[in-house]
């Protein structure tokens, strides 16, 4: 099947019923539900593993609650030594809307790589963090990656990365690391709303806005880029139909002020309705 042919009329409808529904304030026709992952208070819901570290030892306090904020912060590091974290929600989800909104602070950690400068992303479609090894630096899944301007040059957001994945474009196996989306660059501290429309192991959109600036099909185990791994859990070319949510820690402080879903899984085979849901959901927000 030709997925050029599929995606266009789906983002076409999408854009449509963005710019409709936005100028409506009553009488929508498909309801909507957004289901906050982060309370504004604790991460209770969440589970926390860091590189080099046992699951849910938060270490030198790197996950944390404050001022209605999840905070990523290195105050309790000497040096990054890539201690990669991760913190994931309890429970999978498949087809979904997912909106993050999120904002670079403050200085890198020392150590921390030079590519790690204000970046951060969302985990979709992850591994359970119950089977990820001790030392493993990135949970097999697909990366919507967070990127902030250094104040001069351009700098994308909501990239594609593929830690121990890949994805098809264009009917081939993408099998690159990372690829930068078409999005404008955002320098300093300014909040970004990101959005991913996931759709089980069909395809998966990532917005900036309602502006869409990547689109992909068929995500599945597969490549490298993660390491070390339990082989009884990388099955290369299995298909990613669910998984959980996780937000990074890569060595720069971040703030995440929401992270929500809109569950689709309901709605899975009816595009058209699909497409209403999230259009109201995103003109809502």
């Amino acid at each position: 099947m030709n997925k050029s042919k599929t995606y266009l009329p789906i983002v076409a409808l999408l854009l449509l019923l963005v710019a409709g529904f936005t100028a409506l304030s009553a009488n929508r026709p498909t309801k909507t539900k957004w289901i906050s992952l982060f309370n504004g208070k604790d991460i209770k819901d969440w589970s926390i593993k860091i590189r080099t570290h046992d699951l849910d030892e938060n270490f030198a306090n790197t996950f944390r609650v404050e001022d209605g904020l999840i905070k990523v912060r290195y105050d309790g590091y000497t040096q990054f030594e890539q201690q990669y974290g991760h913190i994931f929600y309890k429970k999978p989800f498949s087809y979904y809307l997912l909106q993050v909104e999120y904002r670079f602070v403050g200085e890198q950690c020392p150590g921390g790589e030079g590519w790690a400068l204000r970046n951060s992303g969302a985990m979709l479609h992850s591994q359970d963090p119950k089977t990820m090894l001790k030392d493993q630096n990135f949970p097999i899944s697909i990366e919507a990656q967070f990127l902030g301007g250094n104040g001069k040059d351009p700098r994308t957001t909501c990239n594609l990365c593929t830690p121990g994945t890949n994805v098809v474009m264009a009917d081939t196996l993408f099998t690159p690391h990372c690829i930068n989306s078409s999005s404008q660059t955002y320098h300093g501290d300014q909040w970004v709303t990101a959005n991913f429309i996931v759709l089980g192991d069909e395809e998966v959109h990532h917005l900036v806005g309602v502006d869409t600036v990547f689109s992909y099909f068929k995500p599945q185990i597969g490549g490298g880029n993660v390491s070390p791994v339990d082989p009884a859990v990388k099955i290369d070319g299995m298909l990613l139909k669910e998984g959980y949510i996780s937000l990074q820690s890569e060595s720069h402080p971040v703030d995440f002020r929401r992270v929500a879903v809109v569950d689709l899984s309901g709605m899975k085979g009816d595009r058209k309705k699909m497409s209403e849901a999230v259009a109201v959901a995103l003109s809502e927000k």
